[in-house]
């Protein structure tokens, strides 16, 4: 399983085209020539960027899902709504289609976050307010790891 680490503060151009960190391209280095594949996040007005092996896992859960429920189709066609795979070129950018482009309101100024096994792309003023609109963070980890136990 792949865990990305680092938060990276680039610029998008006005074709969409997004240079890779050179932090960040080290370690997409064993993945990246698999493809990759952008998706809306499903909490946040953020793009997410899943390694083609990341993805795979992830759509394995979603094709367990029973087809013949209405609200586990409704579920399977929003998630992947927008979905694209793309390629890093070989200067190292990638292309955020317009459509994912404007769901995540991305301006000029970005935000490449790691999110464990994906990376999210911001824009970053929206970035600063997210992180910003945790009352207290303290009380958000207690609640969520506060029930793990360590093995």
């Amino acid at each position: 399983m792949l865990n990305f680490i680092g938060t990276y503060e680039c610029k998008i151009d006005a074709k969409g085209r997004l240079t890779l960190p050179s932090a960040l391209k080290k370690q997409l280095a064993n993945v990246v020539d698999d493809g990759l594949v952008l998706k809306r996040s499903v909490f946040q007005n953020c793009v997410e960027i899943y390694p083609m092996q990341e993805w795979d896992k992830l759509m394995g859960k979603i094709n367990r899902l029973n087809k013949f429920k209405k609200k586990n189709n409704d579920f399977v066609r929003k998630f992947t709504a927008g979905v694209k795979l793309i390629e890093a070129d070989a200067n190292s950018r990638i292309l955020v289609p317009k459509d994912l482009s404007a769901f995540a309101e991305l301006q000029k100024e970005v935000v490449l976050s790691s999110a464990g096994e994906m990376i999210e792309i911001w824009d970053k003023e929206n970035y600063e307010k997210v992180l910003n609109d945790v009352d207290d963070f303290a009380e958000l980890a207690e609640e969520v790891m506060g029930d793990q136990d360590d093995e």
